[in-house]
């Protein structure tokens, strides 16, 4: 009983230091915190808000690129404007972007205070006792204590785990450690105390890459971040030794990283079932957010498998055509941000493993950042009466000589058993 008593006690005294330390840091730093908003011009309301949080004595402010990504990419239509701990309003100029990371930089030029952040040197330890401050649901700014989990495992780029409750409005506000040191940036929750945030150490590189940075437009500055994001991404599967895996009666790649990740299903407990079907769906959980109507960055593959000995071959070739034109491009893109797909019809191949295909390949271009296209492929096997094979993959902000090399890989790992 006395060994309860003093568990409880402990336990007790842990969450109230905890309370006392999440208190102090946000009346400390309250100052320095800040509402980040996007007015719509015509209409002088609220279109979007977020949070951010002051990095230097002479105005300038972090936040998510998501948060002001509406004026990024249409800045007649809007205004940045924040708002203090002391409800005082003004307008804020973009600087810079990472849009890879999630981040961007303003400028509050008239008359900042001198009182900011300071970005950490360290990186946190796991388990660490860390605290979330933001402006979650337009409710008014709250510090949120929560925990440190090391880094995301099947992620290309790097997000923190954080345990703790990571809301809409809260993205943008700073992650600091005991001493009000930032450790991260709130950028994404999946709910159930489940946040994810950007390691302070990419807000560190902006930071020293600011006077270069600067000196180029919005758009320039994404289109270099898209490149080379896809550039590194790219040289990285195709420098893997990519495998084959089994697939109903098939062999499909097997890229061999992490961040995509495979799920798979198929009809086999349907015993009544006419045409037996099996999918393979291989992706990237992770993406480039531009704007709301255009998302890049992503890999992704598809497999259908059907086999159908019991039905005629009239049907069977309908059902299979009606799987071969639910193809299509897996990122979000308008016709303001992409051209139309431009397609090579009818390339036939053939592979030592004598697994026929008729495949297309077609490609659209980024209109505003380029050099860079979606890719999309679709091979349909003709080689079987009553068996089919579909692979499909798209590649999206991608350069051409990428897209090429990964197409003869790709084809050349589908095959036959």
């Amino acid at each position: 009983m006395k060994r309860f008593v003093v568990l409880v006690f402990s336990v007790y005294s842990f969450i109230l230091g905890a309370t006392e330390q999440a208190q102090k840091i946000f009346q400390d730093m309250a100052p320095s915190l800040y509402q980040i908003r996007l007015i719509d011009k015509a209409t002088s309301e609220k279109s979007s808000i977020g949070s951010g949080f002051q990095i230097s004595d002479n105005g300038y402010i972090a936040t998510n690129y998501h948060v002001i990504s509406g004026y990024a990419q249409h800045p007649e239509k809007y205004i940045i404007e924040y708002e203090n701990d002391q409800g005082k309003k003004g307008h804020l100029s973009l600087q810079t972007v990472d849009v890879i990371n999630d981040l961007a930089i303003v400028l509050l030029a008239e008359n900042p205070q001198t009182q900011h952040f300071m970005i950490s040197e360290q990186t946190p330890e796991k388990g660490e006792e860390l605290y979330s401050l933001g402006n979650p649901h337009d409710l008014g700014m709250i510090v949120v204590p929560g925990t440190y989990n090391g880094l995301k495992k099947e992620a290309f780029n790097d997000r923190i785990h954080f345990t703790g409750s990571v809301n809409p409005g809260m993205s943008g506000g700073p992650v600091v450690n005991r001493f009000g040191e930032v450790v991260g940036i709130n950028v994404a929750s999946s709910g159930n105390q489940i946040g994810f945030l950007i390691p302070h150490d990419k807000l560190a590189a902006l930071i020293n890459n600011f006077d270069a940075q600067v000196e180029k437009t919005i758009d320039q500055q994404i289109t270099e971040q898209l490149k080379a994001n896809q550039n590194r991404l790219l040289t990285e599967i195709m420098a893997n030794d990519w495998q084959t895996k089994s697939f109903a009666d098939a062999s499909i790649p097997d890229t061999g990283v992490n961040y995509i990740r495979c799920w798979g299903d198929s009809n086999a407990d349907k015993t009544d079932a006419l045409l037996f079907k099996a999918v393979t769906n291989c992706q990237m959980e992770e993406y480039v957010y531009i704007s709301e109507a255009f998302t890049t960055g992503s890999i992704d593959m598809e497999f259908h498998f059907f086999k159908g000995e019991e039905i005629s071959s009239t049907r069977f070739y309908q059902i299979y055509q009606t799987q071969i034109n639910r193809a299509g491009a897996s990122n979000r893109a308008g016709k303001e941000d992409v051209s139309e797909f431009e397609c090579q019809h009818n390339i036939t191949t053939d592979s030592d493993e004598s697994i026929r295909n008729k495949a297309i390949l077609c490609i659209r271009a980024f209109k505003k950042y380029r050099g860079l296209y979606d890719v999309m492929y679709l091979s349909a096997s003709i080689d079987h009466d009553k068996q089919a094979l579909v692979s499909h993959f798209t590649l999206s902000g991608v350069d051409k000589n990428f897209a090429q090399s990964f197409s003869k890989k790709f084809m050349e790992s589908v095959k036959w058993n």
